[in-house]
């Protein structure tokens, strides 16, 4: 996430300096145009370029000085969780993972990006099979959390489909492997305002993730390849 965000950083830097650059280049040819412009038959030729010059620079300060910072967030572990729920040919087991850290990046109240941590070792059962199933889990035949206690999930791209909505491609990264994930974002997906500052940052999320694409294949025939996933992510300045 720091990456993500030192680069845009960059971006933003590169394009206000290229902005800059541009507007004293067009300031210069302006008045060296009207300096050269000394005859009298030239005067409609003069004003002509003097509104050209002047609307191009209006509009290249105003894109300026319209454009928004990046806002870096960082995620509230405790309030934020991923859910999950694995069928088997019996029933399914529900449990929850926490966030070990994050970051989100926002401009204009849309989120343009992010990186986090999961906290492997947080694994929790949430029904009867409780702590006999979170060992197995844990264990080399799943997570093997010993060896590999966190996985990370980094924002690739971000394309809103409505105010709420938006399109999330990614990768994830879980005991070495990576695998693409894609998904679209439920209902609420937007930043909360105190007054005229955005000072908070909530996503929710469901999607279906195949188990195998991650290595993880063991109980083939006995537990369902697809696992349901639930996001739930608050983050804050």
């Amino acid at each position: 996430m720091v990456l993500i965000s030192h680069k845009i950083h960059v971006y933003t830097y590169i394009y206000n300096s290229m902005t800059i650059i541009v507007i004293n280049l067009i300031i210069l040819l302006y008045w060296k145009a009207i300096f050269a412009i000394t005859n009298k038959k030239y005067t409609i030729m003069k004003k002509v370029l003097s509104i050209v010059a002047l609307s191009v620079s209006s509009l290249v300060m105003f894109s300026f000085l319209g454009s928004k910072p990046v806002s870096t967030y960082s995620v509230d572990v405790k309030q934020s969780k991923i859910e999950f729920a694995g069928a088997k040919k019996s029933g399914y087991h529900p449990g929850n993972f926490s966030l070990k850290s994050g970051n989100v990046t926002v401009e204009n109240g849309k989120l343009t990006g992010g990186s986090f941590v999961i906290d492997l070792a947080s694994l929790k059962i949430t029904d009867e099979a409780g702590a006999q199933l979170e060992g197995h889990l844990k264990s080399k035949d799943f997570f093997d959390v010993e060896k590999f206690s966190t996985a990370t999930f980094d924002i690739k791209s971000v394309k809103y489909v409505s105010e709420s909505k938006a399109n999330i491609d990614g990768e994830l990264t879980i005991k070495g492997v990576k695998a693409k994930v894609s998904f679209t974002t439920s209902s609420a997906f937007s930043a909360v305002k105190d007054g005229e500052e955005i000072s908070k940052f909530f996503g929710h999320a469901t999607f279906t993730l195949d188990r195998t694409l991650l290595g993880l294949t063991a109980a083939p025939g006995h537990i369902d390849n697809d696992v349901q996933i639930t996001v739930y992510l608050f983050a804050g300045k």
